[in-house]
């Protein structure tokens, strides 16, 4: 055997095991910090379509982070509906 073999060094297994310790936590903020960035966009997409705010948080909801994205995407906005609305009460000036 090599002096120099790597598994023979004292300590390095607890080294080993606080390296992938920190992975894990590091990839648990980020996936947190995404996760709240996503909810706080769709919080803002919802009340920007004339939803309420509050329906963005569906996204934390693991089946309806799926169907709310298509679900915005298909859908009549109210925002829209309004619009129409207004159109169709104001005579046209052309």
């Amino acid at each position: 055997m090599s002096p120099y073999n790597v598994s023979n060094q004292p300590g390095m297994e607890e080294g080993f095991a606080v390296i992938i310790v920190l992975l894990v936590m590091m990839a648990i903020f980020i996936g947190l910090l995404i996760s709240v960035l996503m909810t706080w966009a769709y919080c803002r997409i919802c009340s920007k379509a004339g939803y309420s705010w509050a329906l963005g948080l569906l996204m934390l909801v693991p089946i309806a982070n799926f169907v709310l994205p298509l679900y915005l995407a298909f859908s009549d906005w109210p925002l829209h509906k309004e619009m129409r609305q207004l159109k169709s009460q104001t005579p046209s000036t052309r």
